[in-house]
């Protein structure tokens, strides 16, 4: 059974640990406790093939910025979440993808740009198609979840592996991308 080690990225307050513990539970965090780093393991199913998750639920907030690098260096999936109703939330997630890139070297990363709280549709800030548009930008994959309502939550940790499975791996010869074939 492969393994597979995905971390989720976004600023505090975007529903990062309610969409894991949704996924990982089947339950829904009512209120909201800083979090500085939590570690789920889950088995999945995705096309038939069985894996286990080794999911980190990061800190959104700018004092542990630090130990992102640390995160981004082992992990190999990225989900990356902004809040849509909050317009500063999705401007956050720029920087964050930019230190994955810096980070790993190599731009064919695993990403998934998650828009969550989409059961506040009346409290919209950030629009599909900017989500979208950056998405298409960035060549990755983009979703818009309710952890509340449990709306695409099972879908995006899914396709997370399925980024995972069929990402193109770095040559293995290439000095430069040595740091990226985790095994």
């Amino acid at each position: 059974m492969r393994e597979y080690k995905v971390v989720v990225l976004g600023s505090g307050g975007v529903g990062k640990s309610a969409l894991t513990v949704q996924f990982v539970t089947g339950t829904f965090i009512e209120k909201y406790d800083p979090t500085i780093e939590d570690f789920y393991r889950k088995e999945i199913e995705v096309d038939s093939s069985p894996s286990v998750l080794e999911i980190l639920d990061t800190a959104g907030t700018e004092q542990f910025a630090s130990m992102r690098d640390l995160y981004i260096k082992n992990g190999q999936g990225f989900i990356l979440v902004y809040s849509l109703v909050n317009q500063q939330s999705f401007q956050d997630i720029k920087p964050m993808r930019d230190q994955i890139i810096r980070v790993k070297r190599y731009e064919k990363v695993p990403v998934i740009l998650v828009g969550n709280k989409v059961d506040l549709e009346s409290e919209r800030e950030v629009s599909s198609g900017e989500g979208r548009a950056l998405a298409e930008e960035w060549g990755c994959p983009f979703m818009e979840t309710s952890a509340k309502s449990k709306t695409m939550v099972d879908e995006l940790f899914a396709e997370i592996v399925r980024q995972m499975n069929y990402a193109a791996q770095p040559d293995k010869d290439d000095p430069c991308c040595s740091a990226c074939n985790i095994q």
